[in-house]
């Protein structure tokens, strides 16, 4: 059952407290795996075999816009992330997996003082191998940021390196 602080939560927005949108955001603040909209049908399917993709994809997608959870682009699709605490993110490049990493407050503060800006949010990710492949080092999972750099990247190097001399 969903916590009675989410309930009120939802209410406190203005949203209806149906069944479906408590077990998605059930669902979805239970896991660390930043789930894709389609792993929560797959979950919510085994309370409520009724549910279609779209309805979890629309409140997946209301729960976002009201704050109840977040939303973040990932090179394989759209994940949902229940931790709506300032927070960074590991993904590994050899099974996909994202890690929540603790988000130190002072970065903030200090480009607040130094620069004058006003910091709304900020996202940082992390890409490298988890504790489980870091040794055995398989190959990326499709769409890992690139290991390698690119053709262009290593000629605007050269360029700006001759530039210098």
């Amino acid at each position: 059952m969903i916590p009675k602080k989410a309930g009120a939560e939802l209410r406190a927005v203005g949203m209806r407290l149906t069944r479906a949108r408590r077990v998605i955001l059930e669902i979805v603040r239970a896991s660390d795996a930043h789930p894709s909209a389609a792993a929560v049908h797959r979950d919510v399917r085994r309370r409520l075999p009724r549910v279609s993709l779209a309805t979890v994809y629309r409140n997946l997608r209301m729960l976002a816009a009201e704050g109840l959870l977040s939303e973040r682009a990932a090179t394989t699709g759209l994940r949902f992330d229940g931790n709506t605490a300032p927070h960074d993110h590991f993904t590994c490049v050899a099974c996909g997996r994202i890690y929540d990493v603790p988000a130190p407050p002072a970065r903030a503060v200090r480009l607040r003082a130094q620069a004058g800006f006003e910091v709304l949010s900020r996202r940082i990710e992390f890409y490298g191998y988890c504790s489980r492949h870091r040794k055995g080092r398989g190959e990326p999972f499709e769409g890992a940021p690139s290991q390698r750099r690119k053709s262009w990247q290593d000629e605007a190097s050269r360029a700006a390196r001759a530039s210098r001399t």
